[in-house]
């Protein structure tokens, strides 16, 4: 692993990690308040790393559901990762089985929209420069996870402050900063028209997978190959 690539990966990421220590507080806090021990919030973060998840995780902890649907329910929310191992894995070619494992451990939201910004302006993802915006968004997670377990009491209930309305604003600004890419126009609102209607129809954590593929299904409908430059030129003679 390139060491400069590193250092470059975790200045690059320290941004996004701030960014996302006010939700490590909240879910540290609202697992708490759910019946989850620090430590066990805390060993959550650490070993899960999968925020939105997490936070659906111990809501459904706390309503005494049985155990296979909260796990239905996290993968219902996690389903977008298989998505973006799969846009990743040809920009890691060459790894094995194991280091490719690895890699995706740390691959959450933030992680991948970093990921595909440094492939559209490089051409290539280096695998020091990703571990070196995992290691520092995945320390930052950890420690204000601790942090709002062990202080969120102080700050009473974070929906009453509307403290929860971070993480929909994220998201939006995660979305944002694919606007240039084709088809942004048109897949956007498709998977949120079809989100919102799996909401009202299906309910939640569903609305979020349904959207996903819907989206999906419109980029693969909607899709046109770039025009191939050897045939134009081609052409023109």
């Amino acid at each position: 692993m390139h060491k400069t690539h590193f250092w470059q990966g975790v200045r690059a990421g320290l941004v996004v990690a701030l960014s996302t220590a006010p939700f490590g507080l909240l879910f540290g806090a609202v697992a708490v308040d759910g019946g989850v021990s620090p430590f066990e919030a805390t060993m959550m973060s650490g070993i899960i790393f999968a925020g939105a998840s997490q936070l659906v995780g111990v809501k459904l902890f706390g309503a005494h559901v049985p155990a296979w649907l909260v796990v239905l329910s996290v993968f219902a929310v996690n389903f977008r990762h298989i998505l973006y191992s799969a846009a990743l894995t040809p920009h890691l070619a060459g790894k094995s089985l194991p280091a490719k494992a690895g890699i995706f451990f740390f691959l959450t939201d933030p992680q991948f929209a970093e990921a595909m910004k440094r492939v559209d302006r490089s051409g290539r993802l280096e695998t020091g420069w990703y571990l070196g915006v995992a290691a520092i968004i995945y320390v930052l997670w950890v420690a204000s996870s601790a942090l709002g377990a062990l202080f969120g009491s102080l700050i009473g209930d974070p929906v009453a402050l509307g403290v929860d309305v971070l993480l929909p604003v994220y998201f939006l600004g995660l979305v944002l900063g694919f606007r240039r890419r084709p088809l942004f126009g048109l897949v956007v609102p498709v998977s949120a028209a079809a989100s919102i209607l799996a909401m009202h129809l299906v309910g939640s954590p569903w609305h979020v997978s349904i959207g996903a593929l819907a989206g999906i299904l419109a980029a693969l409908v909607f899709h046109r190959a770039p025009a191939d430059p050897q045939q134009h030129g081609g052409e023109q003679h």
